[in-house]
């Protein structure tokens, strides 16, 4: 039963109101339990098995039961078919129900008795006695009904029970399986659990459902490794019930894991595991800042500063900046998420922090980015901001730092002119003027001129208002004086975020009696200039008369100055640049400083009435006006009617340095009203009321005006006062600035509400703060600008609280809390001021980054100061600048030592304020100390390996390399590298000199790391076939150094050789119409020879053209690129014959793959369409476009690849189907190598036709030394190519003529100038040259061929003069320079025959010698003989030549040695000669014996044997008559034999020798005639054809003298054979005595008796036995055979002992025969031999006599005689070589190994006796004295430990 299933059933035991039900809803995981159950409901479903159409569950489980009661389940069976089922109980043993049938569960499926029987079902009870069920009883269910079967299942033991119930069917059996268990405890879980990829540090959850399949209640508890943990970690579960573990994982590594996670359960404590599969990785995040961003374009590359730009001051700008998460992500199908933090340095309470970022974590997806904002709210224009954010990824394995920067701008108003002039007008009238004023910044401005319109003489229509960015405005300025005075006023012009302007406000009033001087701008000025130079407090009558008297000046801008002797020749002072805060605050009043002390003052500046509810009680304010001045002074109030402010007096003169007192009255009109205002008066000299008392107008003076700011309120007590409503921008801190500098802000303060605001600032708490202005009133909708200024003079952070009063109220006081510091120059350098250098080159630098950072708010300038002896070692980048506020800046510091040694170096840095004195000595600038540690040293470079051979490179291709180098010292090394190239091989050194590089590196110039190592790579490119090398050479970089480059050395050498792809031909061999061709002929047919030197050769550039096979050509013959052509002429064959097919090894003989192609001339042209192809050809095409349609030339395969040193045979083919000289050009491709053109040439000719081949008109002799007395014959070879016999003639007319030319001498013969050549052979004519000088010599001779074509040959030979030649003359040439292969490469396709040697070159010998060799004919077939033959009669070779055996069979797999002699004859002499081998494979020729076999038998039954198939015999007869001369009897037998031969083919088809007549030209034809034919005609069986092999042997031999004068170290090496002398004498005389008949030879003779007739034959046997029957029978014949059985051979006669001499002449007696002289004298020589050694012993007279000694001289006399006897040469010649044939024999069949390594014996020391070999020493005396056989008696074998045989001749 599945787990589903389970579930399903333990569900189902639960209500929606039990307890375990509730709690998985109240977890939750309601959802997924409906899930769950639909889940196993369709597993429940699928159990379900339909067996012929029953539906049945496969099993029933009982479970949760107990002893001592029943426990019943029903299983149900369904009819799923389309027709009724039969059911029937059979009846069983086992216990059953009786009455279950009537029970009413059962009657309730009754309904369906009805139906039909169809089909019997019967089933079989359960087989154990506790499972019971029904008695069996016959049922039927129809479709779609089912039957439920009570089954009761009883226990008596508490055990596990299994059953089964049977069902039968007609259709087959199948069963239900019974299962009661027990109580059991299990946990179903997965097996395993992959969890997402984590990055370290981070975590990631997963979860599972866990589900208790046991019976009991069961308690669990988890142990899961670190870094897992499991969520519950411990709980109980109800049967059926599940939950959901939680699985975490954390990792804190780097790592894959796969854990086991152990699950403790039940009380026994069972344990389950679940596997645990994650990975963990390192996070990886980049920043990336969006190019906008960037600060400028220097800075896009580095992406990681983030640049706000210019913000508007109080605004807030947010820029996003991109966190790349670049981690490795696509892991086991899981995505790496890589969560971080963004920090910044901790500040401390003196930062003003304008960055902010509200994300302080996030996580950036894998393969993705997060982006994050950066929000920038600055507060004080004109600052630059800098300030750093860390992005860290959990677990700080890595950061990222991003800098932020931005700046802050404000507000730009400007006046179009900093004064409104009105000139002069008359009383009671008033003017107005416009003023523009500017705003330059996109930043909106707050403007309020510090001036009460209502109480002036001066008014502006808008006094306070905001200018928006780049906009102007046009204000009114009314001027309505109240008095005729002279009016000047400097209006402030406040701005808030900005310095206030000054506006000059100048008028004039006149009435018809006052009329005062009109005061200009001009008059401004140079009052300004006066009043620095301190002449303003005169008056002007004063000023004039000492202008009079001399005592004042004027300068060049016509302004009064003092002389220059008061001056003490000092410049007179100009008025300053006053800064406009500074004349805004210090003007006396406010503060104590002032720029010029005033010249009237007032007493109260500003004064507060407070309440006032009582109006008629309001005590006057007293005012004292002093006059500073040496002038009488006038001053006059303006007067407003409807202020209830006013002066008393209105007007009065103040004499010179005097005091006037004023009363101020304050009458307000109402109660509970707020009243505030600006009193206006204007001081002036009173000689100024009228223009008369003015002589000078240089002197002119304007007026100075008085303002008194008074406030007061009438509410009266227990009166609300008046709320305001306000907001106000204020920034807490004041903007940074040093100690003792005054800093200012500007507060703006708006009244939004409906009512005035009357404000009074209160600086009891604060008084470093100066605040204006104090008091005033602000109207609604209107602001107020407030300017503070303070002066830090600690670098501590203090705190002011400023009191702000509003509408007279405590309850309406504001507090303004504000701060302020004076920046100290602080300046944090990296290291704690300790900066190291690693160990440099001396000569060099190194450079390092020193990061020094502003810790200040305010920029700082710096400057590096370097002792001068240490800036030759110590500079730095940049020496000197600004640091902007907290920024950190990185400088490059350059050590550079000039000697090998440690430094310590110290230099400072100075750093100070921008507004403060350039000078290192002002103390407060700050000095910082740095320590420099470095050290100079020396290094060289290695390389790992100092010879790299890249081996061979395709010319024109590239390979590269990889060339390590090492740095074994500490120091960096700035290297140079440099190579020289150097090429060797088979060139001139002056031509490849000046060839480019063919070496590229891919750097030249760099540093290597201490202790470290580069990777060079070089890229090689060869451009000729030869061996490069290239030396790299380095040399270290000293730019500081007097010499800039070091001395070169060479680290390494890399070598190289080009090469081209190269193949050769490595054999060839014929078939078809070519089988009768030599190799040696088809070399030269196919300039074999040439085309391999031309294969060796480099390819042209124009051969490189097209460097791979291509179709490039638009013409039917292409264009030639190569200047190479060769012929490939596939010699001559009749029409119709078989094809000539060459088949040519072709060999990889290089080391790099080869491609090759034959391309036909349709291969390379380029296909194109019909339309454009050419209609008319020349003959050329039309011959070209004939060979190709029919194929008469082939290559197969056309192209293909070669890995070096593979062969692949290629075979060529001539088909002779069209009569004529075929042509076609081939081109050989070799990809990226040579192109040659090789011209196909064959040769088809008439049957008929005799045909000589020549391959060439010239032909050329070997060079002959001049002088030779007997030159070598040569050979001329004639090759039959037609199928018939040719005769030619060679015309030796001009050689007669070339005699006569030299003095009669013969410089040409030809020996055999007429001859035969057989088809398909070769005729070898032999030639003398004998030069007559040293030069060369050509004859034209004609070759007549009968019946036809001549040919005319150019014969040419070379004669030299050894004497002049020297060492370079040529004595060694063989009969032809063609280079055949020596081995066996290449076999006949069809034939598995090879031999060891296809061509034996004996080289030079000397005449009369003897050499012979061993080859071995191989049959590499595995399962069929072969039965060879040699011919040696296709020419004069078999006086010469001889092979041993000349017929045999081989067996498969067996090989036969065969001994080519040859016997040279006593002329020198070129050899050539070509043996043939015809080799038949067995089962052909067994298969033509019996063919043959079975032919004879028909043939001898058909000659006898006819039927007589004549119906009227008398017709017959009749036949004879129409010949009435036939009447004789040979008539008769005629016209029988006539009539024997018409009846004889009624019975078989005939059987007959025909010859096939000449085929038609349509193959099909003839191929269709020949079958007819042979459907009629019992042709006779041809023998099979056989295979040729060729045999070139090749020799040249020399005269003694001159053998011994070239070779004479050769010469022991040859046996001279002498008896061919006397072979040749009789060859010779029999010659001569018949020159038309040949003597008959040994094989002729057999011929003769092969063809003899079987009666010659039965004669000859029967004379023959007679004979030998007369000899056996006679005794005396008896006799004389006895005796040859004693005699020994004579080869073993030298064994003969003293016994076997008596025994001959006790057996034999004495005989009067005499001897020959060969053996008789020896062995009389020898029995005295034997009897002078054997008398010392027997004869006590130990003395020799004269007779003895006589005997003994002729004893050695003849043993000489027989020694140089050639007899005796050539039977120890014989001997020695069939021992080595023997021995060569058994080391080929493995039986020996000769180049096994013998066996050491350790040998006692030698003897005494010198002359005498240890191993001699050791044998017995008689052998150590036998002369005769050393080489039998010491010959021994040993055998080493490998069992190996070893042969050791002693020497």
């Amino acid at each position: 039963m599945s787990a589903s299933a389970k579930m399903l059933t333990h569900i189902n035991r639960y209500t929606s109101s039990s307890a375990p039900l509730q709690r998985l809803c109240h977890g939750g995981t309601k959802q997924k339990l409906l899930v769950s159950v639909q889940r196993s409901e369709s597993t429940v479903r699928k159990n379900k098995c339909t067996f012929w159409g029953i539906e049945v569950a496969e099993t029933l489980n009982w479970q949760g039961w107990c002893l001592g009661r029943e426990f019943t389940k029903h299983l149900s069976l369904r009819n799923v078919c389309l027709k009724p089922q039969k059911l029937r109980f059979r009846s069983h043993k086992t216990p059953y129900i009786v009455n279950i049938l009537y029970s009413p569960f059962f009657l309730r499926q009754t309904n369906f008795f009805h139906f039909s029987w169809s089909s019997t079902f019967s089933s079989r009870p359960p087989t154990t006695r506790f499972f019971i069920t029904i008695f069996p009883q016959p049922i039927i269910l129809s479709p779609g009904m089912s039957i439920t079967l009570p089954i009761i299942f009883r226990p008596l033991e508490k055990k596990e029970y299994e059953d089964s119930i049977l069902f039968e069917k007609q259709e087959g059996e199948f069963s239900v399986a019974l299962h009661a268990k027990l109580p059991h405890l299990d946990l179903l879980f997965p097996d395993s659990i992959q969890l997402p990829t984590c990055a370290v540090h981070d975590y990631t959850e997963a979860s599972f459902t866990m589900w208790n399949d046991g019976d009991l209640l069961t308690c669990f508890s988890w142990e899961a490794p670190s870094p897992f943990s499991l969520l519950p970690t411990r709980g109980i579960l109800d049967p059926g019930e599940k939950c959901t573990m939680k699985v975490i994982f954390q990792p804190v590594m780097a790592l894959v894991y796969d854990v086991s996670a152990i699950c403790s359960f039940g009380d026994t404590r069972e344990k389950k595991a679940i596997r645990l599969k994650a990975v963990a990785k390192y996070p990886h995040l980049l920043v990336n800042v969006p190019e906008d961003s960037c600060e400028d374009a220097q800075l896009q590359n580095f992406r990681d500063v983030l640049s706000f730009g210019s913000v508007a001051v109080g605004s807030t700008v947010e820029k996003y900046v991109d966190i790349f998460n670049v981690s490795v992500v696509q892991i086991l199908e899981f995505e790496v998420s890589a969560p971080f933090t963004i920090d910044r340095p901790k500040e401390g309470a003196h930062r003003d922090p304008v960055f902010s970022c509200d994300i302080v974590q996030a996580t950036a997806p894998a393969r993705g980015s997060s982006v994050i904002p950066f929000q920038f709210s600055p507060h004080t224009v004109g600052m630059k901001s800098v300030d750093y954010f860390t992005i860290t990824p959990c677990g700080n394995t890595t950061h990222s730092v991003l800098k932020v920067t931005g700046s802050c701008k404000g507000p730009e108003v400007s006046f179009q002119h900093p004064f409104v002039y009105f000139s002069a007008i008359n009383f009671g009238e008033y003017l107005i003027q416009p003023l523009e004023m500017t705003n330059s910044s996109d930043v909106p401005a707050y403007y309020q001129f510090d001036i009460d319109c209502k109480q002036s003489v001066f008014s502006i229509d808008r006094p306070c208002g905001i200018l928006g960015g780049m906009s102007t405005i046009t204000l009114k300025v009314t001027f309505q004086p109240t008095h005729p005075i002279i009016c000047h006023r400097r209006v402030a012009c406040l701005i808030h975020h900005q310095d206030p302007l000054f506006l000059d406000l100048i008028g004039t009033c006149h009435t018809e009696t006052t009329s005062p001087v009109i005061l200009t701008l001009k008059h401004l000025t140079r009052y300004r200039t006066h009043m620095a130079r301190g002449l303003t407090f005169f008056s002007p009558d004063i000023l004039g008369t000492m202008l009079k008297e001399g005592k004042l000046l004027l300068d060049e801008n016509g302004a009064l100055t003092l002389p220059p002797e008061i001056l003490e020749d000092k410049p007179p002072e100009e008025y300053p640049n006053i800064e406009p805060m500074v004349e805004y605050f210090h003007d006396g009043v406010s503060s104590d400083f002032t720029m010029f002390p005033p010249h009237v003052s007032l007493s109260i500046k500003e004064f507060d009435f407070g309440c006032c509810a009582k109006l008629k009680e309001v005590e006057p304010l007293p005012l004292c006006v002093t006059n500073h001045t040496k002038g009488k002074v006038t001053v006059i109030w303006t007067k407003k009617t409807d202020s209830p402010f006013q002066v008393i007096p209105e007007s009065c003169d103040i004499p010179p340095l005097k005091t006037m007192a004023f009363r101020i009255t304050f009458q307000p009109p109402q109660l509970n009203s707020l009243y505030a205002a600006e009193l206006e008066g204007f001081a002036f000299y009173k000689v100024l009321r009228h223009y008369n008392n003015i002589e000078e107008s240089v002197t002119m003076c304007p007026s100075w005006s008085l303002t008194i700011r008074l406030c007061g309120h009438t509410f009266q007590p227990g009166r609300q006062h008046f709320i305001p409503r306000y907001t106000m921008d204020c920034h807490e801190a004041f903007p940074p600035v040093c100690r003792n500098t005054t800093t200012y802000l500007s507060v703006l303060f708006c009244n939004v509400g409906s009512t005035a605001i009357n404000f009074h600032m209160d600086r009891e708490k604060c008084p470093a703060v100066l605040v204006k202005p104090n008091c005033g009133s602000i109207a609604p909708g209107a602001h107020q600008i407030f300017l503070l200024s303070t002066c830090p003079v600690d670098t501590s952070t203090q705190h002011h609280i400023l009191s702000l009063h509003l509408n007279f109220c405590s309850s309406f006081t504001k507090e303004i809390h504000l701060k302020s510091r004076a920046e100290p120059l602080v300046l944090l350098l990296e290291s704690d001021g300790n900066l190291y250098f690693r160990p440099t080159c001396v000569g060099t630098f190194s450079s390092r980054t020193f990061t020094i950072k502003n810790c200040t708010r305010l920029p700082m300038l710096f400057r590096w100061k370097i002792q001068q002896l240490d800036k030759k070692l110590l500079s730095v980048q940049p020496a000197e600048g600004m640091i902007l506020p907290n920024e950190a800046l990185a400088q490059t510091w350059t050590f550079t030592p000039s000697e090998q040694t440690k430094y310590l170096l110290r230099s400072w840095v100075t750093v100070w304020r921008e507004q403060e004195l350039l000078d290192d000595k002002t103390p407060q600038s700050t000095r910082y100390i740095l320590r420099v540690i470095g050290e100079g040293s020396f290094g060289t470079l290695t390389a790992q390996e100092e010879q790299v051979d890249v081996g061979n490179i395709l010319v024109g291709s590239t390979r590269s390399c990889e060339v390590t180098l090492f740095n074994n010292g500490t120091c960096s090394l700035q290297y140079v590298l440099s190579v020289e190239q150097m090429i060797t091989g088979p060139c001139d050194p002056e031509e490849v000199a000046s060839d480019p590089l063919a070496i590229t590196l891919d750097h030249y110039k760099g540093t290597v790391a201490a202790r470290g190592k580069i990777f060079l790579r070089a890229t090689l490119k060869p451009a000729r076939q030869l061996h490069y090398s290239w030396t790299i050479s380095y040399a270290i970089s000293t730019p500081k150094a007097t010499t800039p480059l070091g001395e070169k050395q060479s680290v390494c050498c890399v070598t190289a050789t080009g090469i081209y792809p190269s193949i050769c031909i490595t054999d060839a061999c014929g078939t078809g119409s070519a089988r009768g061709i030599s190799k040696l002929h088809l070399w030269r047919l196919f300039s074999l020879d040439t085309l391999n030197q031309y294969l060796e050769r480099e390819p042209t550039p124009q051969e490189l053209t097209f460097r791979v096979p291509t179709r490039h050509s638009i013409e039917r013959i292409p264009s030639i690129y190569t200047p190479v052509m060769l012929d490939f002429n596939f010699g001559a064959a009749p029409v119709g014959c078989m094809p000539s097919v060459v088949v040519l090894m072709l060999q990889n003989n290089g080391v790099i793959p080869v491609n090759w192609a034959f391309l036909f001339p349709s291969d390379q042209k380029i296909e194109m369409e019909y339309w454009a192809e050419s209609a008319e050809f020349d003959p050329s095409e039309l011959h070209q476009m004939r060979i190709e349609d029919n194929q008469l030339f082939t290559v197969f395969p056309k192209t293909g690849k070669l890995l070096p040193g593979e062969e692949q045979t290629i075979h060529l083919s001539h088909r002779h189907d069209f009569i004529g000289t075929d042509r076609l050009p081939v081109l050989l491709k070799v990809s990226h190598g040579r192109e040659i053109l090789l011209n196909f040439i064959g040769v088809t000719l008439n049957p008929e036709r005799r045909y000589i081949h020549f391959t060439s008109t010239k032909h050329m002799f070997t060079p002959i030394a001049i002088g030779t007395y007997d030159p070598p014959k040569q050979i001329y070879e004639l090759y039959n190519g037609g199928s018939t016999t040719a005769v030619y003639e060679i015309q030796v007319d001009a050689l007669m003529k070339v005699q006569e030319e030299n003095f009669h001498h013969t410089v040409f013969i030809c020996l055999n100038p007429r001859g035969e050549i057989g088809p398909g052979l070769t005729a070898h004519t032999e030639w003398i040259f004998s030069p007559l000088e040293s030069r060369m010599y050509s004859v034209e001779v004609p070759i007549h061929i009968h019946e036809g074509d001549s040919a005319l040959i150019t014969f040419q030979g070379i004669g030299f003069d050894p004497h002049v030649m020297g060492e370079t003359a040529q004595f060694d040439k063989m009969v032809s320079s063609a280079t055949t292969p020596g081995s066996a490469k290449l076999t006949v396709p069809g034939l598995t025959v090879y031999l060891s040697q296809p061509r034996i070159c004996l080289g030079n010998i000397p005449v009369y010698s003897k050499c012979s060799r061993l080859l071995f004919l191989n049959n590499a077939s595995e399962n069929e003989a072969i039965i060879f033959t040699w011919h040696t009669e296709t020419s004069n070779a078999m006086e010469i030549l001889n092979i041993t055996p000349e017929s045999g069979v081989v067996q498969a797999g067996e090989s036969i040695q065969c001994v080519l002699t040859l016997h040279a004859s006593e002329s020198p002499c070129f050899y050539n000669m070509d043996l043939i081998c015809e080799i038949f494979t067995q089962h052909p020729l067994d298969q033509y014996e019996k063919e043959l076999k079975e032919w004879e038998t028909e043939k001898a039954r058909q000659a006898v044997e006819f039927t007589i198939t004549e119906k009227d015999l008398n017709t017959k007869k009749n036949l004879k008559e129409p010949s009435k001369g036939v009447s004789n009897s040979l008539e008769s037998a005629k016209f029988c034999k006539m009539l024997t031969e018409v009846q004889k083919y009624k019975t078989l088809p005939p059987i007959k020798n025909i010859q096939a007549p000449n085929p038609p030209a349509s193959r099909s034809e003839r191929r269709h005639l020949r079958n007819k034919k042979a459907s009629r005609l019992w042709a006779k069986p041809e023998p099979p054809k056989p295979f040729l092999m060729h045999l070139g042997v090749t020799a040249r031999s020399h005269s003694i003298d001159d053998f011994l004068a070239n070779f004479s170290d050769d010469l022991p090496q040859h046996f001279l054979f002498r008896q061919i002398k006397k072979k040749a004498t009789r060859t010779q005389v029999s010659q001569g005595r018949s020159k038309t008949k040949r003597q008959p030879t040994k094989s002729q003779n057999w011929s003769e008796l092969e063809s003899c007739t079987e009666e010659e034959a039965q004669l000859v046997t029967d004379m023959l036995s007679t004979v030998i029957k007369g000899l056996l029978e006679e005794t005396q014949f008896q006799e004389a055979v006895i005796r040859s059985l004693a005699e020994p051979t004579p080869y073993f006669c030298q064994l003969w002992s003293e016994e076997s001499a008596k025994q001959k002449r006790s057996t034999g007696g004495t005989s009067t025969t005499t001897s020959s002289p060969e053996v008789v004298p020896k062995n009389r020589i020898e029995n005295e031999d034997s009897r002078g050694e054997a008398s010392p012993a027997g004869s006590p007279d130990a003395h020799e006599t004269l007779s003895v000694i006589i005997r003994k001289e002729q004893f050695r006399e003849q043993k000489e005689y027989i020694i140089r006897m050639p007899a005796f040469a050539n039977l120890t010649e014989m001997v020695l070589a069939n021992t080595i044939q023997n021995i060569l024999v058994e080391a080929s069949r493995g039986e020996v190994v000769l180049t096994a390594r013998p066996r050491v014996i350790a040998l006692p020391p030698p003897y005494s006796q010198k002359g005498i070999s240890p191993v001699v020493s050791m044998l017995k005396p008689s052998m150590v004295q036998s002369p005769a056989v050393p080489s039998v008696s010491f010959m021994s074998e040993i055998k080493d430990s490998v069992g190996q045989r070893h042969i050791i001749l002693p020497p």
